[in-house]
């Protein structure tokens, strides 16, 4: 099953072992600095003065992902932050605040969220949600990712075919992301999963 997450809808989210012990919430994600995909989170404690921890969750030691909290199997699951160096850390780390533009130039606006598509075995950032720049559209529009994104100084450059797939909701965003990469020629925004054993 796949579900699709803004990327600020993770912050403050509890940290839980299966034993039931919540040992920290979710401070910030951090993205792999050469896929854009989801590489782990940094830790708060938890309760009211507890603050930023020394340890990190990748993704890989990510048991379950639900509404209420992110499970792991035991503390043993958590990391040292060197397990992160070199990753592009904050909400969508330096996308946020970026300009989207098309490949011919066309202004789409301005990254205020990373869109991802979690499933059981991957995570991957399928998209963005932007305030576009013509004023007249709908205050938030979700355009698609390609698989790979070329960058240019402060902007995300997208194929021009992304124009046909934005989105003002995300219920069908997952869909027009699929069909965006398949008309790119390139596989479906999931990796097919392995049976869990």
């Amino acid at each position: 099953m796949s579900v699709l997450l803004r990327a600020a809808d993770l912050l403050k989210r509890p940290v839980v072992t299966l034993a039931g012990d919540d040992v920290a919430q979710i401070k910030d994600v951090i993205y792999s600095s050469g896929s854009g995909e989801l590489a782990g989170f940094t830790l708060n404690g938890r309760g009211i003065f507890a603050g930023p921890l020394k340890q990190t969750l990748p993704w890989s030691n990510v048991h379950g992902l639900g509404p209420a909290a992110v499970m792991i199997r035991d503390l043993d699951s958590l990391a040292d932050r060197q397990a992160f160096d070199g990753e592009l850390e904050g909400a969508g780390g330096v996308v946020i605040g970026s300009m989207v533009l098309t490949h011919s130039g066309r202004n789409l606006g301005v990254v205020t969220d990373v869109i991802l598509d979690v499933r059981e075995k991957s995570t991957d950032a399928v998209g963005y949600e932007i305030e576009p720049s013509d004023k007249t559209a709908p205050r938030r529009q979700f355009v698609p990712l390609p698989d790979t994104l070329s960058v240019s100084g402060e902007a995300l450059i997208l194929p021009d075919t992304a124009l046909e797939f934005i989105r003002d909701d995300l219920a069908g965003f997952g869909a027009a992301v699929d069909e965006f990469r398949s008309r790119l020629g390139r596989p479906e925004a999931h990796p097919s999963e392995e049976p869990t054993p």
